[in-house]
């Protein structure tokens, strides 16, 4: 089959490896669409230290399962059917698994991550991470799923009240998944702030109250009830603490360097009882994702703004580096 492999850092290509075969509790699915994101970009440059080389990368997908494993023991699935799969496996013996807190797993793998992912014709995949989606559904929405299920989680961290007011860096795919769970969770106002003007009107039609370029340009006496990064940019996080209200919670979403540091007022957060969470990745979350993308919380149409084959993945790279559409996907040419 042809799949995107990374053979080291900054050096891929898409060639011609041996098709996948599913093992006890495994299924084969036929890749239809895979996202891109900021860990495959990761991976690309060797920033992802979880990551060995070569690599298949690809950890937002959907597509059909065409084999299974023998002794699967999973009766939800079949043979034809069109899944989406979170990519999480985690080991379910160490202090955190057994805790249930499973996304902090210290024997985290992921598909696309550490095992060979859906840039492919074919990925294997555990069964049990595999759900079924309707029919009826066009088919790339599904690779949807998996970063709603991750702003999913994140809502969960801030567990505001209904009525709480939002404010949001950052206008691309994830700030925008973040922005239409919060207008469907109750929020009484949702403010988005993206310093790419092109990218707020946008904003505007899918959830935001208001949108700007600056926090600066809103009017918000007292600050906003939760304040979320989903840039990982230093300067909107160092911004974004100081729009907390009191008694207000802020997210730490976007992914930051490893290295990177942010300067914060101490005496605030203690005088003010600011709440400074973050948000790893899925826990609990992928199956309620699903359905609310399901039951159409989400304007899928609009998040999803380019498709490449999987021969130009160097152009969905681009394209993504670029920053100039929401969600860049790759699969097959007739897909």
């Amino acid at each position: 089959m042809k799949a995107l492999v990374i053979e080291e850092p900054n050096e891929f290509s898409v060639t011609d490896v041996s098709d996948p075969s599913p093992g006890p509790g495994e299924a084969v699915v036929a890749v239809t669409a895979c996202g891109i994101c900021g860990t495959d970009l990761h991976i690309i440059q060797g920033d992802s230290p979880l990551t060995r080389y070569p690599i298949v990368p690809g950890h937002e997908f959907c597509g059909e399962v065409v084999a299974m494993g023998s002794d699967n023991g999973d009766q939800r699935l079949a043979v034809g059917d069109f899944v989406a799969v979170d990519p999480n496996v985690y080991c379910g013996r160490c202090q955190y698994c057994r805790m249930g807190r499973e996304n902090l797993c210290e024997n985290y793998s992921a598909v696309g991550v550490t095992r060979d992912g859906a840039c492919a014709a074919y990925v294997r995949v555990p069964t049990a991470n595999a759900f079924a989606l309707p029919g009826d559904m066009p088919r790339r929405w599904g690779t949807l799923v998996e970063p709603l299920a991750c702003a999913v989680h994140g809502l969960d961290q801030v567990a505001a009240g209904l009525a709480a007011s939002y404010l949001i860096y950052g206008a691309g795919t994830m700030g925008l998944l973040l922005a239409q769970l919060a207008r469907h969770a109750g929020a009484r106002r949702v403010d988005v702030v993206d310093r790419k003007a092109e990218r707020l009107p946008l904003a505007t039609r899918l959830a935001a109250d208001r949108a700007a370029q600056s926090a600066d340009g809103l009017d918000q006496r007292g600050g906003w009830d939760v304040v979320i990064d989903a840039t990982g940019a230093v300067p909107a996080i160092e911004d974004g603490l100081r729009r907390v209200k009191r008694g207000g919670t802020f997210l730490m979403f976007g992914v930051a360097g490893a290295d990177a540091t942010a300067a914060f007022s101490p005496f605030r957060v203690y005088n003010d009882e600011l709440r400074i969470i973050g948000s790893m990745a899925i826990h609990l979350s992928f199956e309620r994702a699903l359905e609310l993308l399901v039951k159409g919380v989400i304007d899928c149409q609009a998040m999803i703004t380019h498709f490449y084959p999987l021969e130009d993945y160097a152009g969905a790279i681009d394209t993504f580096t670029k920053g100039s559409g929401l969600k860049v996907q790759v699969g097959s040419a007739g897909s």
